[in-house]
């Protein structure tokens, strides 16, 4: 039977002005599909899609390294071992994937090479060059039991426990057997921990027997030595304080592993166990769970787990609680928090990438230019902890595959990004001839020629300059118009060289760089040293200055001279090292005045030198006048202040009881009590003290010295001296004590008596007694006028502290 097909309906006509169209869209549509180029169905950028990862192999078995990789091809895939690229051979093959396969993994055997070690897969092609992240390949193995599960005697109701350890790679899986069976894992008094303990609550008699440890891993098998566990019978119920027999450890694991924090406490009754963390934070409900009677397992751990565990067991019902804690160490491989991205920039223009990377501890970021370290240098800055990479003034070499390698101890990663330089059609070629000529010790002329292509579109240059020794960061630029073809650089260091270079500018673009010439600016002789001199004693001076470490490099130094004013000729040069900042003269004649000389010089010859006249005459005369200050005696009359003004306290009270008894008594017994009394209470007069002579300019000083000393030392004549200290020559029984001032009240003890009215004994109003230190002023005698520039600086006597009982020259009824 003929089928018949129906008649589809009648479609209009299809317009005539596509088919018109259809020549002239055809070209821009071919522009707008995507080229059947060598990139289809790749990324164009050249990156990881699997990386290889760490791992443990078996001795004699095969291992596989996966490395997948995405980019435009062709690719070509390498491996390195320990940064070394690994030679074709018959013992490894590269699979079609990019995955490395080790056929038999070897240890080091008679010579023969271990296969242990850290992988990397390089992967390039026409654009650049990655490297992968680091794989940890590693042998596994089994260690001997380094601890053995000890004997144990329990009592019924009791807690038990267990322990071995034993080292290997992978991480050994612990099981216990009893009597060579396995136990029961069901049983919920049996506890069993990853780390190879077995904790037995509520012990029972059936509980005895022999346990073994046995672990196991791809490597081998191990079992332990056997342990007996007996149980004797019930224990006697007494009352028994809570105590913690096995508290957590210090443990530290990488994210993602489990934690596992041991607590076994016994007490009668039975302790409560109960965990916190020392930093009060809560321990949270996620991942956490307990363990037998009180183990804390966090499953998953992650960085904010680490800290300090506290394990507390508690007797029911009470305060009364024990406590053991631990702390728990998190560690994160480092992970990428901004990648860095790939750009195209022109030529002669700044590249940066930015790349961010957290871990725990803090990763170490490293950059990598097509598979080779790149550290700073030339046009490469690194900054911000290495997180920031800079390439200024880039070209064609510049142009590669750049990578963020972040590290720590927990692992490693790396991201990569493309540089592409881009290079304008018609762009000037690089100025030529670039000479630079010094002209001072502070400037340096820069000339050059244009450059020999399209200089028709020059708008100007730009002359790039640093100091030779410097950074390339330190580089700074001053702009040149485009129909000069020299520049007079100033504002320079003397005697240090710089680096030029020049790029001449379009509005299209920089032209490249050209070739960096050195000049060195002219030296010049140092300037004055400032100097000060500080007079030591009678015959002999310091000079100060401050030490110039320059002058040694530039092969200089400093040149002393000195001489007495009143002669022609100086003593000198004295050759000083620039380190040096004193020198002393000493054997100088007391009675002269001595001009100093000091000056700087180096290979361009000397300084300008800075002068000193200074005077010796006032410090021999005050040495003959006075001895030094006895230091020991002040530092005592110093602690002593206190007790004195408490002796001088008394000294008062006691004066005014004895001055009411003289008016009960009568005048001439009160009159000779005080002066019993005053005699007796009185100290003795210590001696004189100088203070350290100051320093006399006089010329060369500044304005501003010889203010300050006008200010700080008081000047006396020689008949002032001769007032002070009277010579012991003269007329009469001398005074060892100073001329007292007529205005000044008359001591106590220094008052004739019998002219004294009835009520003439009694306290000075509002004097109190004063501990003087024996370097100061002279308290009584006024100060003498300032004479300027004279014959003695600070330095007049005084007396030594003392607490005294004064009385008034006379009273007033």
């Amino acid at each position: 039977m003929a089928v018949q097909r129906a008649a589809s309906p009648r479609r209009p006509p299809a317009p005539r002005w596509p088919r018109l169209l259809l020549p002239l869209l055809l070209p821009l549509l071919l522009l707008l599909l995507p080229a059947p180029s060598e990139g289809l169905g790749h990324s164009a950028e050249l990156a990881f899609a699997v990386e290889p990862s760490d791992d443990v192999a078996v001795p004699g078995q095969p291992i596989v390294l996966d490395c997948k990789v995405e980019g435009t091809p062709p690719v070509r895939i390498t491996w390195r071992k320990n940064g070394v690229e690994l030679p074709e051979s018959t013992h490894s093959t590269l699979l079609a994937n990019g995955s490395l396969m080790i056929h038999h993994f070897r240890l080091e055997r008679g010579g023969s090479p271990s296969d242990e070690g850290d992988y990397e897969c390089v992967a390039q092609n026409r654009f650049g060059l990655v490297v992968s992240r680091k794989a940890r390949i590693q042998a596994a193995t089994m260690s001997d039991f380094h601890v053995h599960p000890q004997a144990t005697v329990g009592e019924e109701g009791g807690v038990a426990r267990f322990q071995c350890q034993i080292h290997g790679l992978p991480e050994p899986l612990i099981t216990w057997e009893k009597n060579r069976v396995p136990i029961d894992t069901d049983n919920e008094r049996y506890t069993l921990l990853p780390k190879g303990v077995l904790q037995i609550t509520g012990l029972r008699a059936e509980d005895s027997g022999i346990f073994h440890c046995v672990a196991s891993n791809i490597a081998s098998i191990r079992i332990s030595h056997g342990a007996r566990l007996t149980v004797s019978g019930s224990g006697s119920g007494a009352y028994k304080e809570p105590a913690i027999l096995v508290g957590p450890e210090n443990l530290t694991l990488t994210v993602h592993q489990t934690a596992v924090l041991e607590c076994v406490a016994t007490g009668n009754p039975r302790p409560i166990v109960s965990w916190s963390r020392l930093d009060g934070r809560p321990i949270g409900v996620e991942g956490i769970q307990v363990l037998g009677t009180g183990n804390l397992i966090i499953s998953d751990v992650t960085v904010q787990h680490s800290g300090v565990y506290v394990c507390a067991a508690n007797r029911p019902g009470t305060r009364v609680r024990r406590t053991a804690q631990g702390r728990l160490v998190v560690q994160a491989p480092a992970e990428f928090v901004q990648h860095p991205q790939s750009i195209s920039r022109p030529a002669g223009t700044t590249a940066m990438f930015t790349c961010q990377a957290q871990g725990e501890p803090p990763p170490h970021v490293t950059w990598l230019k097509n598979g080779q370290v790149l550290g700073p240098g030339g046009h490469v800055r690194l900054k911000n902890n290495n997180s920031t990479l800079t390439i200024s003034g880039i070209g064609p070499e510049d142009e590669a595959i750049y990578q963020c390698v972040a590290e720590n101890s927990a692992g490693s990663s790396q991201a990569s990004a493309r540089l592409t330089v881009l290079w304008a059609e018609g762009l000037p070629g690089p100025p030529r001839n670039v000479q630079a000529v010094s002209v001072s010790s502070t400037e340096v002329r820069v000339s050059w020629s244009e450059p020999l292509a399209n200089t028709k579109e020059i708008i100007g240059y730009v002359l790039h300059i640093r100091k030779a020794a410097d950074p390339p960061e330190l580089e700074y630029q001053e702009a040149v118009s485009k129909s000069t073809f020299q520049h007079l650089v100033s504002d320079l260091e003397p005697s240090t060289a710089y680096s030029f270079y020049i790029k001449a500018y379009t509005p299209r673009g920089a032209s490249s760089a050209s070739v960096p010439t050195l000049a060195s600016t002219l030296g010049e002789a140092p300037a004055p040293p400032p100097l000060s001199v500080r007079v030591l004693g009678s015959s002999s001076l310091q000079l100060l200055w401050e030490p110039w470490p320059r002058l040694a490099q530039h092969e200089g130094g400093f040149k002393l001279f000195y001489r007495p004013a009143s002669k022609t000729s100086f003593t000198g040069p004295i050759l000083l090292p620039g380190t040096v900042s004193s020198y002393n003269l000493s054997q100088l004649d007391p009675t002269a005045v001595y001009e100093v000389k000091l000056l700087a010089y180096n290979q361009h010859g000397d300084g300008n030198a800075t002068v000193r006249f200074v005077s010796l005459r006032g410090a021999s005369e005050r040495t003959a006048l006075s001895p030094p200050c006895d230091c020991r005696k002040e530092e005592a009359a110093n602690q002593t202040s206190t007790t004195g003004i408490v002796i001088g306290i008394h000294i008062g009270v006691t004066c005014i009881i004895f001055c009411v008894l003289f008016l009960l008594f009568g005048q001439r017994g009160r009159v000779l009590l005080c002066k019993d009394v005053e005699n007796q209470l009185s100290p003795p007069q210590g001696p004189r003290s100088q203070r350290d002579p100051g320093i006399l300019a006089l010329n060369g000083a500044r304005r501003g010295e010889r203010g300050q000393l006008g200010r700080d030392e008081k000047h006396v004549d020689m008949k002032e001296l001769e007032q002070l200290f009277p010579p012991a020559g003269a007329a009469g029984q001398p005074d060892p004590r100073p001329t007292q001032d007529p205005a000044a009240p008359a001591p106590c003890e220094e008052t004739q008596l019998s002219t004294l009215p009835l009520q003439g004994c009694g306290l000075m109003e509002g004097k109190t007694a004063e501990a003087t230190a024996p370097c100061a002023g002279l308290a009584a005698a006024p100060p003498p006028p300032d004479r300027g520039p004279g014959l003695l600086g600070e330095g007049q006597t005084a007396r030594p502290a003392e607490a005294r009982v004064t009385q008034p020259a006379h009273s007033e009824q």
